[in-house]
Order: C-alpha cells, then sequence, then structure tokens
C-alpha cells in the first residue's frame, strides 16, 4: 500500500539557512504517517490511550538528496510494510511537485505490549492498514 500526502513547507520547518532542518523531515513524515491512519479510519486516540499495544519508533534514518524551502510544496509517499508479527516500516519519499525526490526516510516499530513492555502481535487494525 502507498499512501501520498501533500504539505507546505512552513518557516517553522525551517532553519537559520532558510532550508528544512534535517530533525523536521521526521516531523513532516510523522504527520503523514498519521494521516495515513486517519485515512485508514484508525482512531488515533484509542491507537494512543485506548490501546494495549504501543507502537515506538526503534530505528530511523534519512537521506537528504536537496533543500527545501518554506513554501515549497511536497508529496510524501510512505510506503509501509510488515516485517514480522510484531514489526513494520515504513519507506518515505519526500518529493517536490516537479517528482525530483528531496528525501527519503525509513522507520521501523515495534508493538510492544502497554503494561510489559514486551514484544506482541500487531494489532488487527494495524496489520489491515499494512495491507491497504
Amino acid at each position: 500500500m502507498e499512501y501520498r500526502w501533500s504539505y507546505q513547507i512552513q518557516l517553522r520547518d525551517t532553519d537559520a539557512a532558510g532550508v528544512v532542518y534535517f530533525a523536521n523531515f521526521l516531523t513532516i513524515c510523522h504527520a503523514a504517517y498519521e494521516a495515513s491512519l486517519s485515512a485508514a479510519e484508525i482512531d488515533l486516540r484509542w491507537l494512543i490511550s485506548g490501546s494495549e499495544v504501543a507502537l515506538p519508533i526503534v530505528h530511523a534514518s534519512g537521506d537528504f538528496k536537496q533543500p527545501l524551502y518554506c513554501g515549497d510544496l511536497v508529496q510524501v509517499f510512505l510506503s509501509p510494510s510488515q516485517i514480522n508479527e510484531s514489526e513494520f516500516q515504513i519507506d518515505y519519499r519526500l518529493c517536490l511537485m516537479d517528482g525530483k525526490v528531496a528525501g527519503r526516510v525509513l522507520t521501523k516499530h515495534v508493538a510492544i505490549g502497554v503494561i510489559d513492555r514486551q514484544r506482541t502481535a500487531l494489532p488487527y487494525q494495524v496489520q489491515t492498514w499494512l495491507v491497504g
């Protein structure tokens, strides 16, 4: 499943040089992740506070191909995939409107029990979201 989300770069995303600060690539990608879950009708409030499972990010990496500036409109393409019964990853591509890739980000998530903090199976709703 690939999900596309549009975002206009804000002044708050940039650093003193006027380009998107590297850590804000992750913030933008996380907003796209939340939007994709909402589009799949996963209740974010339930996922955060009502579920018995947490989905922490255990790895994040990024490659930055070209700068993004305040006002740039980007398309964030995210492709989630299941690694095993308790893990998934999301590949993100941040593209300018002309199709040029400005950056790529990868996050890996692990399902853990909220109480015991031990690995557990991904919730059914998340498994369904993964296959689109």
